[in-house]
């Protein structure tokens, strides 16, 4: 037998005392290329511990979070003064040392005193802010400030009609002529229009009181025969008297309904544009809410909205002429108003 046999155990500890000898080796000479590659000397639990940049404010942190802390509002003489918002100073021009009071100082851009722009957290501190529009409604701040409206939201407006432009009129010209008649109130009739619209009643099938005029556009069923007359008159031709025959005719059409025309018989040519008639539009401009340059036609007395195509139709067209409209409305206490629009430009007074 062995002696390694015999000493099996000695020999183990043997070979591990070895191994460990080994590695410990191993270990001290990577140590060491670590000190000579990067120049540092790191130290074991045996030395210093290593230092934490800024640890010794660890304690004093934890304890003043630990104290009871109390905030208090800051006052300059009676006012309260907002530390944790910032509040930019103005000067006058001319004056760059010396800062505006907002609060009791005149104010910056009269009418509008310096407490609005306060309240509404505006910014008057340029030269045309009384014209800008911070909520994009087509209302500036100083009509907002003389409508009492919220110039921050744009559903507070002042009154819509401020900004509507008579743009101009699409007007019809037409002329209707009562022609021959049977004796028995029948009559024949001719019609004609400024875009070449034309409708005729012959002799052969004369209308009587209470019937429709024409049967086929452009003006179908839109005007009646409610009765005749014989009346004298003096004829400017003649210089004396004569008969002549008026004929009332009704106007069915939505807008005119009830609209009774007079309308002399054989009417002499150099008289006929004295019975000229006009079926007129207004085509109108909204310079708010974002319909600014959008168009939008209304005929004469009809109800329309604003915006156009909103829900309720507010507003009466009540006359159009070339030069400008009349807007029937309510005002706020109820009361019916009307107020004159000059083409192209908006109303100067009335709101």
């Amino acid at each position: 037998m062995s002696w390694i046999s015999q000493n099996y155990e000695k020999a183990a500890v043997g070979a591990a005392v070895v191994a460990a000898g080994a590695f410990a080796y191993l270990g001290w000479s990577d140590l060491a290329r670590v000190q000579d590659d990067f120049n540092f000397n790191p130290k074991g639990l045996g030395g210093s511990v290593i230092a934490v940049q800024g640890a010794e404010m660890i304690p004093r942190t934890v304890s003043s979070l630990a104290l009871k802390r109390v905030w208090s509002q800051a006052m300059d003489g009676e006012r309260p003064v907002d530390l944790f918002t910032g509040i930019p100073l103005f000067v006058k021009k001319g004056e760059p040392n010396k800062a505006i009071d907002l609060q009791n100082g005149a104010p910056v851009h009269p009418p509008i005193p310096n407490g609005w722009w306060l309240s509404y957290r505006l910014d008057p501190g340029f030269g045309d802010s009384p014209q800008q529009d911070p909520d994009k409604d087509g209302f500036n701040n100083l009509e907002e400030y003389t409508a009492k409206t919220n110039p921050t939201d744009a559903k507070s407006h002042p009154s819509l009609l401020s900004k509507v432009i008579y743009q101009s009129d699409e007007s019809l010209e037409w002329f209707l002529e009562p022609g021959i008649d049977d004796g028995a109130g029948n009559f024949s009739f001719k019609y004609a229009d400024g875009k070449r619209g034309q409708n005729r009643v012959s002799a052969a099938e004369m209308v009587g009181p209470g019937g429709l005029l024409f049967k086929n556009p452009p003006m179908a069923n839109r005007f009646k025969l409610v009765s005749s007359e014989k009346r004298q008159e003096m004829s400017k031709s003649t210089n004396t008297m004569v008969d002549r025959t008026y004929v009332k005719i009704e106007d069915l059409k939505e807008n005119k309904k009830g609209t009774i025309y007079e309308i002399p018989t054989l009417i002499p040519i150099g008289n006929k544009n004295q019975f000229y008639h006009y079926d007129r539009s207004a085509v109108l401009t909204l310079e708010a809410l974002g319909e600014s340059g959008k168009q939008f036609k209304v005929e004469e007395n009809t109800r329309f909205s604003l915006p156009p195509g909103s829900d309720k139709a507010d507003y009466l067209l009540k006359s159009v002429t070339p030069e400008k409209i009349v807007i029937e409305y309510s005002d706020g206490a109820g009361a019916t108003k009307t107020l004159e629009f000059l083409k192209g430009t908006p109303p100067t007074e009335g709101l």
